[in-house]
């Protein structure tokens, strides 16, 4: 989950239109606008307080938002969405995706680099400013332009969905308060026919409420098909430990000027929960932390079907067992 997008694969398509899309979006709003908008949307998202008002006003921190957080959101949803596929069934592709509060569409993107069909797609935020800018970028993939309607709406306890294959809820419920974070997964969960993905911020507090939103899914029926390679109570203790991983995010030049940072890249934090109405094929077990390669043998911290989390050692005497933990990243699925 943390290697950078190889261009041969899928997702490179997808990830280079929408680069292209967000290349010239700061083009003529002036630079100190654009950091005053960033250093605000940076101690907002860092904050704890939920909001019952859109965090993105207008153009300007619409604009600073994409340009500053759209390829990371990309790419967390991209990793996550496609963990669920591999716990699908092999034909299974959803009909339909409803994206909860998605914004500038990350999400929309993400879902066409893993299923590259078109399909009806709805994307509510309550932000205006931000559908705006969501439309306009999906003007650069054709398939987006015709297969996606962005609609104004209140996050939280609004009306009841309509049903549909797949529900996307990323990095929305930090926003909200206690009521709408459970009214919005319940509403999820009551539309989704095939799948609902979850993705918040890889902290302490980001995978509480992943674990808030798994058992609420949980309880409402659904199978888990990823991280987890169970249903059961998750086995890290609150408060002493947290589940997340890491997905590698390509930094553009415009996100190099946006963020100030040199690297060619950045590593982003995510925690999420994939819930299905049908069986899946979870993986065997997840690896869960960054694999330790020592000499001639590689630790692996694992999660494990029993709703345990153990350590196993893979020497060279496992032969291509230990090829394969040498090549293993962090949130990869493990065959024991």
């Amino acid at each position: 989950m943390n290697a950078p997008i190889d261009p041969s694969s899928p997702t490179a398509e997808p990830a280079d239109t929408l680069r292209s899309a967000l290349a010239g979006l700061l083009d003529g709003l002036p630079p100190t606008r654009a950091a005053r908008a960033v250093e605000r949307l940076i101690a907002t998202y860092r904050g704890t307080t939920p909001t019952d008002t859109p965090i993105l006003r207008d153009r300007a921190d619409v604009a600073a938002y994409a340009a500053y957080r759209m390829p990371a959101t990309f790419e967390a949803v991209a990793a996550s969405l496609g963990a669920l596929a591999a716990a699908a069934p092999a034909d299974w592709t959803p009909s339909g995706h409803l994206d909860i509060g998605g914004g500038t569409g990350a999400a929309v993107w993400a879902a066409r680099s893993v299923w590259p069909a078109e399909r009806p797609t709805t994307v509510l935020d309550w932000s205006e400013a931000a559908l705006a800018l969501g439309r306009e970028l999906a003007a650069a993939d054709g398939g987006l332009k015709q297969s996606v309607s962005w609609e104004r709406a209140r996050i939280g306890s609004h009306r009841p969905l309509d049903a549909i294959d797949l529900v996307t809820i990323s990095y929305v419920l930090k926003e909200l308060t206690d009521t709408d974070r459970a009214a919005v997964v319940d509403a999820a969960a009551g539309a989704a026919t095939g799948a609902v993905v979850v993705i918040e911020p890889g902290t302490p507090d980001g995978y509480a409420r992943i674990i808030e939103a798994r058992d609420r899914l949980i309880a409402a029926g659904f199978h888990i098909a990823a991280p987890c390679p169970h249903s059961g109570p998750c086995p890290i203790t609150p408060g002493e430990d947290w589940c997340h991983f890491s997905a590698r995010v390509s930094r553009s030049s415009l996100h190099r000027k946006v963020k100030g940072g040199s690297l060619a890249y950045e590593d982003e934090k995510f925690s999420y929960v994939a819930a299905t109405r049908f069986p899946p094929a979870p993986v065997p077990a997840r690896v869960v932390r960054r694999p330790q390669i020592r000499k001639g043998q590689v630790l692996l911290d694992l999660c494990v079907p029993e709703g345990a989390l153990t350590r196993t050692t893979v020497t060279k005497k496992h032969g291509d067992a230990y090829k394969a933990a040498r090549d293993a990243n962090w949130g990869d699925g493990w065959t024991p």
